[in-house]
C-alpha cells in the first residue's frame, strides 16, 4: 500500500482527497503548512507527497527544495497558480507533475497511478546496476562480494547512481551528504571517492564507473 502525504491549507481540499485516497486503499497523512509537511515527510516517509504551493507558512518551492535535500519521494503539485512560469519552477525544483485547481479527482488519481508506475520501474532498476565486477542494490543496500560500504559511502554513491551519466556537482554533493556548511571541504569526496573506487572498480586507479571531473564534480558512466 502507498503512503500519500497531502499538503493544502485548505481543509476541505484536504478532506476530499483523503477520503478519495482512502476509499482506494491509499495510506493518507495530510498537512496544513509547509512546517508540518516537511516534518511529517520525515517522520513518516511517504512514498508519495501531493503538494499545494499557496501554503500560509512559507512557498510550496520551498517546501520542495526542503525535500529534495533529502529525498527523491515523488511529488505532484496542486495549485491554483496556472501559469506556465509556475509549472516551470515547480518542476525545475523537482516535482515530477503538476495539476492546476479546479481539478478533477479522477485526473489527479490518474497522475497519482502515472507517477507511482514510473517510479516502481526507476527503483527497480536500482536494484542492480553494475560497478565492475559488483553488483549493487541501492533498495536493499547491499553490494555482491560481500563489499561494506560506510553510510556516507552510500550517501555518495546513491547520489551518482540515480543521475547515471550526469554530472553531480562537487557542491551539491558535500551540501546533500555533509550540509551546506560543508561546501568547500572537497578534500571529504576525495576521499570518499578514492575508497568506493578502491571497493567496487576493477583497477581503481583507472576507474571507468565512478570518473572525476577535474573542478566540478562527479559522473557515474554505466
Amino acid at each position: 500500500m502507498s503512503r500519500i502525504l497531502v499538503v493544502d491549507d485548505e481543509p476541505q481540499i484536504l478532506r476530499a482527497l483523503r477520503i478519495n485516497l482512502v476509499a482506494r486503499r491509499y495510506e493518507v497523512a495530510v498537512a496544513p503548512d509547509g512546517g508540518s509537511a516537511l516534518r511529517e515527510a520525515a517522520d513518516w516517509r511517504p512514498d508519495l507527497v501531493v503538494l499545494d504551493l499557496g501554503l500560509p507558512d512559507m512557498d510550496g518551492l520551498d517546501v520542495i527544495h526542503g525535500l529534495r535535500g533529502w529525498t527523491r519521494v515523488p511529488i505532484i503539485v496542486l495549485s491554483g497558480r496556472a501559469g506556465n512560469q509556475d509549472k516551470v519552477d515547480a518542476l525545475d525544483a523537482g516535482a515530477d507533475d503538476y495539476v492546476t485547481k479546479p481539478f478533477g479527482i479522477d485526473e489527479l488519481l490518474a497522475r497519482v497511478r502515472a507517477v507511482t508506475r514510473r517510479t516502481a520501474v526507476q527503483e527497480a532498476e536500482l536494484a542492480r546496476v553494475v560497478i565492475g565486477d559488483h553488483v549493487v542494490d541501492l533498495i536493499g543496500k547491499t553490494v555482491s562480494g560481500d563489499v561494506r560500504l560506510t553510510p556516507t559511502e552510500w550517501h555518495i554513491l546513491e547520489l551518482l547512481l540515480r543521475n547515471p551519466g550526469k554530472l553531480v556537482s562537487q557542491r551539491q554533493l558535500l551540501t546533500e551528504v555533509w550540509g551546506p556548511a560543508f561546501v568547500k571541504e572537497t578534500n571529504y569526496l576525495r576521499q570518499y571517492m578514492a575508497q568506493l573506487r578502491r571497493k567496487l572498480e576493477r583497477d581503481p586507479a583507472h576507474p571507468v564507473h565512478l570518473i572525476t571531473e577535474p573542478g566540478m564534480g562527479y559522473r557515474f558512466k554505466p
